[in-house]
């Protein structure tokens, strides 16, 4: 399938100084990273993955959920980022305001090299504490696992949101605020089904914001975007930042 882009999605980025984009488990997917519920392979599939995912979980079995999570990490370090998040990095340049708020754990936008990100699920390459909550700067893989927290003695855990868990307040503030002041809101390989992060192209939508989907498959949010581009975001995003640099740097030569 050739990809094009609109013409419209071309001029609006160029126009626009704030943009806002949205990140699902879909662009890490295409760096062959399973999506949460695929992650079950192996030793790991005779678990559910949301009965591990639980404070409860945690406190039940600290070793299990541990060396779960242990495995999900090696995974991720295998891994590299691809040239979707290479993209992000890229289009960040072209903006005074670009809020990159991402669904993800597994730390891929940090290490192509972006920087204004809102991570609202955690980092999966982060511990901090089950008792106290401090972050620690890392821990012995060698040593008693889990870890032990350094201030209270409790043990560390994944700085991630667990299901019954609430999102950060901060970080879900500085979301709703970067829809909210978005001229043109990007929501790419995410399913917009999981809250509170699925408002978020709604509430980018109702404040006028011009409203694209990049997703291989149809969601809900396809419906009412203002564009839905169909395919990879990682053939997508490098072709709208090529089509977006080249209309500026043929527009600087005019000058």
């Amino acid at each position: 399938m050739e990809l094009s882009i609109p013409q419209e999605v071309i001029e609006r980025l160029r126009a626009a100084s704030r943009v806002t984009v949205l990140t699902g488990a879909g662009i890490s997917a295409e760096s062959g990273i399973p999506t949460f519920r695929e992650a079950q392979i192996g030793l790991w599939s005779k678990y559910d993955p949301t009965e591990l995912a639980t404070p409860q979980a945690f406190a039940r079995n600290p070793r299990l959920v541990w060396d779960w999570y242990a495995y999900r990490r090696e995974m991720i370090q295998a891994a590299q980022p691809n040239p979707a998040h290479y993209a992000l990095v890229d289009l960040e340049q072209h903006y005074e305001h670009f809020t990159l708020i991402t669904q993800n754990v597994d730390g891929f936008h940090w290490r192509a090299g972006s920087r204004e990100i809102i991570e609202l699920h955690g980092n999966l390459n982060r511990v901090r504490c089950f008792d106290c909550g401090v972050p620690a700067p890392g821990w012995d893989e060698e040593g008693e696992l889990p870890p032990i927290c350094a201030l209270c003695g409790g043990y560390l855990r994944p700085d991630v949101v667990w299901f019954g868990e609430g999102l950060p307040e901060q970080k879900l503030r500085q979301a709703y605020r970067a829809a909210e002041q978005s001229q043109v809101f990007l929501s790419i390989g995410t399913s917009a089904a999981v809250q509170p992060a699925a408002s978020l192209p709604l509430i980018s939508l109702r404040s006028g914001a011009f409203l694209v989907e990049i997703n291989p498959e149809e969601t809900s949010l396809a419906i009412i975007a203002d564009y839905w581009l169909q395919g990879p975001a990682g053939k997508i995003l490098p072709l709208l930042l090529q089509h977006i640099a080249g209309e500026e740097q043929a527009s600087e030569e005019d000058t």
